[in-house]
């Protein structure tokens, strides 16, 4: 099989240790992968002895022929040469590539492992038919990573090869799995360049029925998440704030006509305001923390918002969990990572998140969104602090996070900033009292749930509708005679909430007419 020929989607890589292959024949387990749909398999064994490897070796490259896939051997080329399969792959510390080549042939395939761009780009110019992207997650199978690149290393090597490394394939290795994988091809691609497909160790080799997870994780690379099923056409044309703002009413109005559930996992402190925000525009509360209740209520159309006012490791686990049952069901999710730069522990629990799955939006202060976007930033509490940024940098800010993670990122602030990686924009809506009152910036991530339950195919679309709604009921609330302070303004709002969502549904569309937004230049 010619190199260029060759079929990426699932790669197998094996792992002999009794910890994941057990007592089990590793032969055996191959084959049934291979039934399962495996694409290509490495044979990688770091103990055994020449002898013992070129005859397992043999067994494998036996079966991996009768299925027309590959066999590569995971460093040594002596072991390939003796046993004639189809190359080899080499890491970091191994056998050159071009002494590889020299031995092996032209027509051998020849795969690298690499974790920077600088390791990329060298591989990529000395003629390596594929490259090894990672470490994605770690993993106990390599211990002898020099980085943990998740996503965003991997879509920045993507980008940093996609004119020299155009004709070479590339795979991603470390803790892929049934409930990972979709995310991550969809989050590591850029552009200019995709992954070719996954590697996989110990998902399959460990699987009690390695067929069935082969075929279960091969049919997941090849459809697109369901998170990812918006419309493509809506995110990169370029709309006028005009145009956006339009539609606004239809989404406000769908919102009370199907009556969206919005499942917050949020703090003691903000849950009887968040439910009543919730029912005040026309959408359905539950306060859930339980993360097991998840994999029902994730099936019921709604949405989920992460509030992390409140970080303890049990909650953290709740998260995930709540977190991966929406994901696996194309439920969006909303985090607001509240204080994220305020400690050690939740700067630790933003990276937890991040990884454990996809959201859908990312709304937080400028503080927050530095902290998850990776600065350093230390806040004093939930408050973001004095702004160090210009309102160009602002918007660059949340256009850079939402190519990355390829979502919707909103920056509150005196002006708020949202981008979807294509379209940013800049909303001047809102009013001071807002900064009185515990909480408000909660109810916002409700709100902004409820309107993604029912506008799915636009994103950015839903996160403006719902910030308008919010931002405009507060400056008509702040402005009433019987609003005379913090104390009264909530009541006040939560009207005005109700009555805007009425409004709307009755046709009324006067209190539109207040709605502040452009278009943020990103540079």
């Amino acid at each position: 099989m010619a190199p260029s020929n060759v079929d990426y989607s699932l790669y197998l890589v094996t792992d002999s240790t009794p910890a994941v292959l057990g007592h089990r024949d590793l032969a055996e387990v191959v084959e049934a992968a291979l039934r399962g749909g495996v694409t290509i398999c490495q044979y990688r064994d770091k103990t055994s002895d020449t002898a013992a490897l070129v005859s397992t070796a043999r067994k494998l490259h036996a079966i991996t022929r009768e299925h027309n896939v590959p066999l590569l051997i995971n460093d040594r080329v002596d072991v390939a040469l003796a046993v004639g399969c189809e190359g080899v792959h080499i890491g970091q510390d191994d056998l050159d590539l071009q002494t590889a080549r020299k031995l092996l042939g032209n027509d051998a395939i020849i795969g690298v492992t690499v974790s920077t761009v600088t390791e990329a780009l060298k591989a990529c110019r000395q003629g390596a038919d594929y490259l090894g992207i990672g470490t994605m997650f770690a993993t106990p199978t390599k211990t002898n990573t020099k980085d943990i690149i998740g996503t965003t290393g991997t879509q920045e090597i993507l980008r940093a090869i996609s004119d020299e490394g155009s004709n070479v394939r590339t795979v991603t290795i470390g803790g892929i799995n049934t409930t990972n994988v979709q995310r991550v091809l969809y989050q590591s691609s850029c552009p200019t360049k995709q992954l070719d497909g996954v590697a996989v160790v110990s998902a399959i080799i460990a699987a009690k029925d390695p067929k069935s997870t082969a075929e279960e994780i091969l049919s997941l690379v090849k459809s697109p998440p369901p998170f990812a099923a918006a419309s493509l056409a809506n995110s990169r044309k370029k709309q006028d704030a005009s145009s956006l703002i339009s539609q606004i009413p239809g989404v406000i109005r769908a919102v009370g006509e199907k009556n969206p559930l919005s499942h917050n996992m949020t703090n003691l402190v903000v849950q009887n305001f968040a439910a009543n925000v919730a029912l005040a525009v026309g959408g359905s509360p539950i306060m859930a923390n339980y993360g097991q209740e998840a994999k029902d209520l994730s099936k019921l159309g709604g949405s989920l918002v992460i509030n992390m006012g409140t970080v303890t490791p049990e909650g953290l686990q709740n998260y995930s969990l709540s977190l991966r049952a929406y994901n696996l069901k194309g439920g969006p999710v909303v985090l607001d990572p509240v204080g994220a730069g305020a400690t050690a522990v939740r700067r630790s629990a933003i990276k937890t998140l991040m990884v454990e799955g996809y959201f859908d939006v990312i709304k937080g202060n400028e503080g927050e969104i530095k902290t998850v976007l990776g600065s350093t930033v230390q806040q004093r509490g939930v408050d973001s602090g004095a702004s160090t940024l210009s309102d160009v940098e602002k918007a660059a800010l949340v256009c850079e996070l939402a190519t990355r993670e390829r979502n919707v990122v909103l920056m509150t602030g005196t002006t708020d900033f949202v981008s979807d990686g294509q379209r940013t924009f800049a909303v001047s809506n809102g009013h001071e009292m807002l900064g009185r009152v515990t909480g408000t910036g909660c109810v916002l991530g409700t709100i902004i749930s409820l309107m993604l339950a029912v506008s799915r195919d636009d994103k950015l679309l839903a996160t403006i509708a719902g910030l308008l709604h919010f931002e405009i009921a507060a400056e008509i609330a702040a402005g009433r005679d019987d609003v005379r302070g913090p104390g009264t303004f909530v009541p006040a709002l939560i009207d005005e909430l109700y009555n805007i969502q009425a409004a709307t549904r009755a046709g009324e569309l006067s209190w539109l007419e207040r709605a502040r937004v452009r278009i943020a230049p990103t540079e």
